[in-house]
């Protein structure tokens, strides 16, 4: 009996191999894009450390933008996954709709404030006039991104909640490529193009996201045959779902808002520490995405995996694969900080930077691979498992909790009163991580995140 029920948490071949089905594609597409920031930040490096920060300040503000609609997408998802399992399809088009007509009103109101005031956007996270000037051409190039990327975005997000995953790996592969080739066409000047430096890497980025958008919603809005969701679906009446959609979904906008918002206050807290500190982040930010895209595949599984149980109303089962994805992510996260620490020198001796940023980013090398552990527990709880319970109001209640009142005020006191080295600085930004995880862990042992979500048929 013992063997049995250490069996059920353990998982099953087929619960493995359902994993494996959703996790790869979706892992595989993270690396890719984590391969175009890294292509992106060499080719930038060469230009010199002011305009490496620069982008990567620039890219924290649309980083915003992409967590919002990261936020809107997987609301969605607790529905739209929930929906595929009970088989309620008119449920699920309605739930699609909600999401397209928030990233809309998202992205037009990013686009406004990037057409109107770069500037004002550039000084939020630093001082120095030349950082400044760059981070203004960058965005001013990059502006329309936001429509093709919101969109692009939420569609991927829904297409994956009904174990459709491998198109958008074969988007991000293609978008990888294209995204190379036009950098490197426009930031040096190649092939009879004028030398842009800064403005080619955002014009080679929007390239790509064009791109994106014409494959990805071609697809989920013309050929698509398991939602089948079409344009003339924009305009159904979706009141008998909304209040249900507020309830389940607008705290998981809130909660990555909140996110997004507190990750940019982190990059304030590193822009007014020093260039050098920025330049080091934006080479460790590439490491660390490299890190965790398996632990990014997982949660994404969870999420989907969970959905899917709960829909045919099997709680006990999903309160038993919740325990497993959880025993996956510290394994993940082990993993994770060898691959950091076996890597960290090689990747950072590759980058054309100054010897004072290489020894920074050494430094936030040795935080991330300890951070990184509690991370990916804390990452496939709280994007995955917990989250496709429907217990997203706890979840919004933590990130508020211990972002504002742990990382950011801790962050800022280490780096800018106390002026610690750059490792306590880092870990000090980044407490939160470990604090959700544990706090996470008592609220799955409560079965408290279990959620019932009715059907709309």
């Amino acid at each position: 009996m013992e063997k049995s029920v250490l069996k059920s948490y353990l998982g099953d071949k087929q619960f493995y191999s359902q994993i494996a089905k959703i996790a790869i594609p979706i892992s595989l597409q993270q690396l890719i894009t984590v391969g175009i920031n890294l292509m992106d930040t060499v080719m930038l490096s060469s230009m010199g450390d002011a305009q490496l920060s620069a982008s990567s300040l620039a890219t924290q503000f649309i980083n915003i933008f992409q967590i919002c609609c990261m936020g809107i997408g997987m609301g969605a998802s607790v529905l739209t996954s929930r929906f595929w399992g009970m088989e309620d399809f008119k449920g699920l088009k309605q739930a699609v709709t909600i999401m397209l007509r928030l990233c809309v009103i998202f992205a037009s109101l990013f686009t406004l404030a990037t057409v109107i005031s770069p500037q004002l956007i550039m000084k939020i996270y630093t001082s120095e006039a030349h950082i400044i000037s760059y981070g203004t051409t960058y965005l001013r190039w990059i502006t329309p991104t936001y429509f093709c990327m919101g969109l692009s975005l939420t569609c991927t997000i829904v297409l994956r909640s009904v174990g459709q995953t491998k198109l958008p790996l074969i988007s991000s592969i293609a978008a990888f490529f294209i995204n190379v080739f036009f950098n490197w066409v426009f930031i040096f000047g190649k092939l009879g193009a004028p030398r842009m430096e800064i403005a080619g890497a955002a014009l080679g980025t929007l390239i790509a996201r064009i791109f994106e958008l014409l494959f990805i919603c071609g697809y989920f809005f013309f050929r698509d045959d398991r939602i089948q969701y079409r344009f003339r679906d924009l305009f159904i009446k979706c009141r008998n779902l909304l209040n249900e959609y507020i309830k389940i979904s607008i705290p998981v906008l809130i909660s990555d808002a909140l996110l997004a918002l507190g990750n940019n206050s982190v990059a304030m807290i590193m822009g007014r520490i020093g260039e050098t500190f920025v330049a080091a982040n934006s080479v460790t930010m590439i490491m660390q995405q490299l890190s965790s895209v398996l632990t990014q595949g997982i949660s994404n599984a969870s999420a989907i995996i969970t959905g899917h149980t709960m829909g045919k109303g099997d709680f006990k089962k999903a309160q038993r694969q919740g325990y497993t994805f959880l025993g996956l992510g510290f394994v993940l996260g082990i993993f994770a900080a060898a691959v950091i620490m076996l890597l960290k020198g090689p990747i950072i001796s590759y980058y054309q930077v100054s010897a004072e940023t290489k020894l920074i980013a050494n430094e936030l090398m040795n935080s991330i691979s300890f951070i990184i552990i509690f991370q990916a527990m804390n990452s496939i709880l709280t994007k995955g498992v917990l989250r496709a319970g429907g217990d997203t109001k706890f979840l919004m209640v933590g990130d508020i909790l211990f972002l504002w009142i742990a990382s950011v005020p801790l962050g800022a006191l280490a780096g800018l009163v106390f002026h610690w080295p750059p490792f306590w600085i880092y870990t000090m930004l980044k407490i939160d991580q470990i604090i959700k995880c544990v706090w996470c862990y008592f609220r799955l042992r409560s079965k408290k995140w279990m959620k019932k979500i009715s059907s709309v048929k």
